[in-house]
């Protein structure tokens, strides 16, 4: 079981990497770390579980975040209009892309924060409000899915990971705060 002693933190040289494509067919360790990542993130929002392992919650892990410089991130976005329904999005990916991106921008109200980041770091993470994205599953099927809004930032947000981009490494270094008129802002 993961739990928050084996998220690396701001710092650790993984973090800055640009991770290696994963190879098809999955090998056991890309397929357990896979499923590892998954049941981390539905621990880490279960109230009781979380609190039982101190695990702080998240919607989205990347493996460089365990670091395991690969292209696989997990996704377990509740949904928000249903009390304890299905999640709105939960999997893995395997070789994620995005395909194509909105011109329109968003960012997340009240910022972003990062299992590997122990700080709150203040202000906007401007991103593509809706993006195209593909990505292989662990039988190695590709599937192309479109997402707007809040899940589209978190799975740019695990997908810069990928990248060896941080979070923070996108707010206005001047003015934390500053996002143009035509930027939607979500709450």
């Amino acid at each position: 079981m993961i739990t928050m002693n084996d998220i690396i933190r701001e710092g650790h040289p993984t973090l800055r990497k640009v991770a290696e494509e994963v190879s098809f067919p999955l090998s056991d360790a890309d397929r357990e770390l896979g499923e590892k990542m998954t049941e981390f993130l539905k621990n880490s929002q279960d109230p009781e579980l979380a609190e039982k392992y101190q695990l702080r919650g998240g919607v989205g892990l990347a493996a460089p975040q365990l670091d395991v410089s690969k292209r696989m991130i997990a996704i377990e976005i509740p949904n928000m209009e249903e009390e304890d329904g299905e999640p709105f999005l939960s999997t893995v990916m395997y070789n994620p892309k995005i395909l194509s991106h909105s011109v329109q921008q968003a960012a997340i109200e009240e910022g972003e924060g990062c299992l590997s980041v122990d700080r709150h770091v203040p202000g906007l993470v401007v991103r593509n409000a809706k993006i195209t994205i593909s990505y292989f599953d662990q039988e190695g099927e590709k599937h192309k899915l479109r997402l707007k809004h809040y899940p589209a930032i978190v799975i740019q947000h695990e997908l810069d990971h990928l990248n060896g981009i941080m979070f923070y490494d996108h707010i206005n270094k001047q003015n934390p705060n500053y996002a143009a008129d035509d930027v939607l802002l979500i709450q």
